[in-house]
């Protein structure tokens, strides 16, 4: 497949351009094919993270191809599941999100996640914290939130801070419940 994703500049790292050739061949290929073994998932996009190399793609172009890819999967799995289950029972299944992601965000900062233990780094509590309060505000229509600005958040880390898979898994459900209720 060939791109068109310019490549980084000056001293900048980009991504491997085989690496990104190679998963956007191996996405287009699951597309036109359909569902079946080893097809690509929005969720294995929203995943997929590509290796550094000098004079490899930009990352920023690349990056925004990557959310767009997941939109178009993400748009496809849902109305095979609403053909599937029904649009009733779609909904029940987004207010049991919704529900998941209101449980977390309404404990108190500082206690959302587990820490991790004594001798090891996770993400900082405060940033977490203050970027759930942006998600309890989007919840609550005061704010608006884009997927791009949640799949593009980054957290410092910290000695104790917040288990990093259960950050990573809340926002993963932000960006589904983003996307399912668009």
């Amino acid at each position: 497949m060939s791109t068109a994703f310019p490549p980084a500049t000056g001293k900048q790292p980009g991504y491997r351009r085989d690496q990104v050739d190679a998963f956007l061949d191996r996405a287009r290929a699951s597309y036109e094919q359909g569902a079946g073994p080893g097809t690509v998932t929005s969720t294995e996009i929203r995943r997929t993270a590509f290796g550094l190399k000098r004079k490899g793609y930009s990352a920023r172009y690349v990056d925004a191809a990557m959310d767009r890819l997941e939109e178009v999967f993400f748009e496809r799995e849902r109305r095979t599941r609403l053909a599937e289950i029904g649009e009733e029972r779609w909904w029940a299944e987004v207010q049991q999100l919704l529900s998941e992601v209101r449980g977390r965000i309404e404990r108190p900062p500082g206690r959302r996640f587990r820490r991790r233990g004594l001798f090891a780094s996770g993400y900082r509590r405060s940033q977490v914290d203050a970027f759930l309060e942006r998600v309890r505000a989007m919840l609550a229509g005061s704010e608006t939130l884009t997927t791009a600005e949640v799949r593009g958040v980054v957290f410092h880390t910290q000695w104790r801070g917040y288990n990093e898979d259960q950050v990573d898994a809340l926002l993963d459900a932000v960006i589904e419940m983003l996307l399912s209720t668009r």
